[in-house]
């Protein structure tokens, strides 16, 4: 369990997306710190628009689900968000938790896409590659971020490490 793994690291803040699944994954890291989920909007999901609640069979047979998910960078989701629309938000978001706890730990969770696009922004690769990146569910990416600066520490740590 990802609470227990962080249970010795010294986290002072917890930002979630508002979606359950992650508030899930949030409260019981915030519990082990004794401190409160702080939930974000902007840490949100991907808008994949009017594909939302439809299943991956039934979305494998719609060309722009296939291109969708081949070049991330320029296709839209019916009604939904550029993958870089969501990269965009998702740095807001992170950069202003980073000014409000310049030198602190702070766990932030949200979901795959999402998380990829931060990824990729930190690394600097193409949008167009972040499915090539797998992320598990309750996996552990840690980005130490300086002003300026960015490090990709681990990405997608599902098994027991050092912090």
């Amino acid at each position: 369990m990802l609470a227990q793994r962080l249970a010795s690291t010294e986290i002072k803040a917890v930002y979630t997306s508002p979606l359950e699944r992650a508030i899930e994954t949030a409260e019981p890291i915030a519990r082990k710190h004794g401190l409160d989920v702080r939930r974000v909007q902007g840490l949100g999901e991907i808008s994949i628009g009017g594909w939302q609640g439809l299943e991956i069979a039934e979305l494998d047979r719609h060309e722009d689900w296939r291109r969708f998910n081949t070049f991330r960078s320029g296709v839209r989701a019916p009604g939904g968000e550029l993958m870089i629309e969501t990269q965009a938000r998702m740095i807001r978001e992170i950069d202003s938790i980073r000014v409000r706890h310049p030198a602190d730990t702070v766990a932030v969770v949200s979901h795959g896409d999402p998380l990829r696009s931060v990824i990729a922004y930190f690394l600097g690769i193409s949008l167009d590659l972040v499915l090539r990146m797998e992320l598990s569910t309750g996996s552990l990416t840690i980005v130490q971020l300086d002003t300026g600066n960015a490090r990709v520490l681990c990405i997608n740590q599902t098994e027991e490490v050092p912090l």
